[in-house]
């Protein structure tokens, strides 16, 4: 653990190394929670998740708009949505002002498939920080609020807007 008084670059360095920790910790819950959730549905990859969350949180999105979001190229951005429009997770729609282009948007199972995977991860991080003092629990809240403020405003994606704020 960093001293309180460490200097700000070897604290930056700590919370880094911590959080890509975290980061490497969360994706082997997340794929146990999707390992979990696919018995009962059509399983989706990591990057076909990640194609449905961006399509969740702007809902009608054009095609155009994710590929930019996600660094990817057309093709592989169809190819992913024709596969998830197969197990009937995504619908394709005409964009309303511009005949060349589509919009995206997320099937009613797709809707579910998504809330299922959240419940569960959700579940295992309420559990995990539940544990912890309520303090700790205040610091983390504040400062992933942050943290994730700080990629999606260098990213140019909306987060997930979480259903309560946290208590200060």
């Amino acid at each position: 653990m960093t001293a309180p008084d460490a200097a700000p670059s070897s604290l930056c360095t700590h919370a880094t190394e911590a959080a890509g920790t975290i980061t490497e910790l969360l994706d082997v819950l997340w794929e146990r929670a999707k390992a979990t959730t696919a018995q009962d549905t059509t399983p989706v990859s990591a990057s076909q998740l990640r194609l449905m969350y961006t399509i969740d949180r702007q809902d009608g999105i054009r095609m155009r708009t994710v590929c930019r979001l996600l660094a990817s190229s057309a093709p592989n951005i169809s190819r992913m949505c024709d596969r998830l429009q197969a197990v009937g997770f995504l619908e394709r729609l005409p964009c309303p002002d511009s005949g060349r282009e589509i919009t995206l948007r997320l099937s009613p199972a797709g809707k579910k498939h998504l809330h299922r995977i959240r419940e569960q991860r959700e579940a295992m991080l309420h559990e995990a920080i539940h544990n912890m003092p309520a303090g700790q629990q205040r610091a983390l809240a504040r400062g992933l609020t942050e943290l994730a403020g700080q990629l999606t405003s260098s990213s140019g994606e909306e987060p997930r807007r979480a259903s309560a704020q946290p208590a200060a």
